[in-house]
């Protein structure tokens, strides 16, 4: 685990410096980004300058900053975290967030081990046809960092090794968390197409999958309510369209519905079985709205008769607080209708403030209902839906922050209520966890 950690850490050092190089390439005297891309819409352009971020924007004269996870959108006023160049008629950007540190949990299902969950992508943006075409490579060195059953995490569920479900860990990503094509094509002054193809890639379905929304970016665990809200956000073959206007965006998508396997450094792909639809509306630079229906043929491989129908809706909203303060803020709701469960629900509340000094107050609030048999438990509880409460929270100190990259130091806390039944399997009904960690990502993009 020790050499896989030292592994990641090279390699995206490596990826930092490629594109640091290509900044400062840009910098003095790179060709700057397309006129189209200069534009700037006025209300977006004030928020983005409190926060000092790029202003940069596409089609319909629609921020850069308001794209996220595979065609997902959030508040036009998100800071993006970036390092940013030009290449001929492309311009690039690199993203990415990193942690490394000890995760400890508690109780008779608990565990304690050295993880490094990360991500990192290279996105090129470019005109096209009167269009814009964006590119997009994610990666993850999970496989690498937290081996075959990724780290532990109470009461978390979902995927499986060895022909047995994982429960109280949360899965490692795969390797290829996102190859994909984005083309945008206004259709009128008001009105854009937008057709996304990705043999890996994110279906219309959920909110901003959780390793990339800012109210997240400085917790290293996901939510326990993951399989519930966005876990299709690796989906092994993905095609979406839709039509968008200013504020608001409609699509649907065609794709795999069946989760990555254990083996995490191939395409899992399948032919198409599954559907999805999404509304985004965002009504001012501060807020993101969003709701979608799915249809999941087969999504687990240890139960492949079974077929589930996935309803979530989401707001986000995000502003700047004092001089250069950042709060952000999400509330999701998801629900799984199953073929062969009782059917189930969950909500989350999260939050991210940036202080104007090195500070980061972050945490969570969940409550999810999850099955004996998502649990793992005896074959006679598999059928009874136990209700699991959970709260966060969290500190992060900022020790650098420049342009290049950000360096902190941070730790979290978790206390989870169970009811009686189920504290009986971890030996307590308020079983608790706690990581420390350093995190590493690209700096705050500034205003051009």
């Amino acid at each position: 685990m020790r050499r896989g950690i030292r592994l990641a850490l090279a390699a995206v050092a490596s990826s930092f410096s490629f594109c640091i190089a290509g900044a400062q390439e840009h910098q003095h005297g790179e060709k700057p980004s397309p006129p189209q891309e200069q534009k700037h819409q006025h209300g977006a352009a004030e928020a983005q300058h409190e926060h000092g971020m790029a202003t940069a924007s596409g089609p319909l004269g629609i921020p850069e900053t308001r794209s996220a996870s595979g065609t997902s959108w959030q508040p036009d006023s998100t800071p993006m975290h970036a390092l940013h160049f030009a290449r001929e008629s492309w311009t690039i950007m690199a993203h990415g967030n990193f942690f490394a540190g000890y995760d400890d949990q508690s109780s008779d299902r608990g565990d304690s081990e050295w993880t490094a969950p990360n991500w990192g992508m290279l996105m090129e943006r470019r005109s096209l046809g009167g269009g814009e075409l964006v590119l997009r490579e994610m990666l993850s060195l999970d496989p690498v960092t937290m081996g075959d059953d990724g780290y532990p995490l109470l009461l978390q569920t979902g995927e499986a090794v060895d022909g047995e479900a994982l429960h109280d860990r949360q899965h490692p990503h795969d390797l290829f968390m996102e190859i994909a094509a984005l083309y945008t094509r206004p259709i009128s002054g008001t009105t854009a197409f937008q057709l996304y193809v990705a043999p890996a890639g994110e279906p219309a379905l959920g909110p901003v999958a959780f390793p990339h929304r800012f109210s997240a970016s400085s917790d290293p665990l996901a939510p326990l309510g993951h399989h519930w809200q966005d876990s299709s956000h690796i989906s092994f073959g993905v095609l979406t369209a839709g039509f968008l206007t200013r504020k608001l965006k409609v699509e649907g998508s065609w794709f795999n519905g069946r989760e990555p396997d254990e083996h995490r450094y191939d395409f899992d792909l399948r032919r198409p079985d599954s559907y999805s639809g999404r509304v985004w509306f965002n009504p001012s630079d501060a807020w993101c709205l969003q709701a979608s229906y799915g249809y999941l043929a087969s999504p687990e491989a240890l139960s492949p008769d079974a077929s589930l129908h996935r309803l979530t809706a989401s707001a986000a909203y995000n502003r700047s607080v004092g001089e250069s303060g950042v709060l952000a803020a999400l509330a999701v709701f998801g629900r799984n209708d199953s073929s062969q469960e009782p059917d189930t629900s969950s909500w989350l509340l999260e939050g991210n403030y940036e202080t104007s000094g090195r500070s980061v107050f972050f945490g969570r609030a969940e409550y999810v209902e999850k099955t004996g048999d998502d649990l793992a438990l005896t074959p006679a509880l598999e059928s009874e839906v136990f209700p699991v409460r959970s709260l966060v929270a969290g500190y992060l100190f900022r020790l650098h922050a420049d342009s290049r990259y950000v360096l902190g130091v941070g730790g979290r806390a978790s206390l989870n209520f169970i009811d009686g039944d189920l504290g009986s399997f971890y030996g307590t009904r308020e079983p608790w966890g706690y990581m420390v960690y350093v995190q590493v990502q690209p700096g705050a993009m500034k205003g051009h």
